[in-house]
């Protein structure tokens, strides 16, 4: 799990980072709150669609992922959709894009 302490902004950061070193592109989309903003993800992965990961806070208060449409691929029209929904309730969450051509991808927990 991820240092709860850490501001957001400097998660974000080196998230971008991790991936750059994967050749995976990732970009940001909607800047959250700096400090304490939670982060949605959205996967994008060639042919096959988007994956979204949201983070949540488990019944202790820590810190984790879940996929907020579910375990398979939907199209890319309908997780862009979620995103801008959610974003209208929460003006502190971030929102990221990163393009998987593999599926490589997976958020740090």
């Amino acid at each position: 799990m991820f240092d709860e302490g850490l501001k957001t902004s400097l998660w974000v950061a080196a998230e971008i980072r991790r991936c750059d070193g994967l050749f995976l592109p990732m970009t940001v989309e909607q800047r959250g709150d700096g400090d304490r903003g939670l982060v949605l993800i959205k996967q994008y992965v060639s042919g096959q669609g988007c994956i979204l990961y949201g983070q949540c806070r488990n019944p202790e208060g820590k810190l984790g992922w879940h996929k907020p449409l579910g375990e398979y691929f939907v199209p890319e029209f309908e997780a862009t959709d979620y995103m801008m929904r959610q974003r209208k309730y929460d003006e502190d969450l971030w929102l990221l894009e990163v393009d998987d051509p593999k599926g490589l991808y997976q958020p740090l927990s």
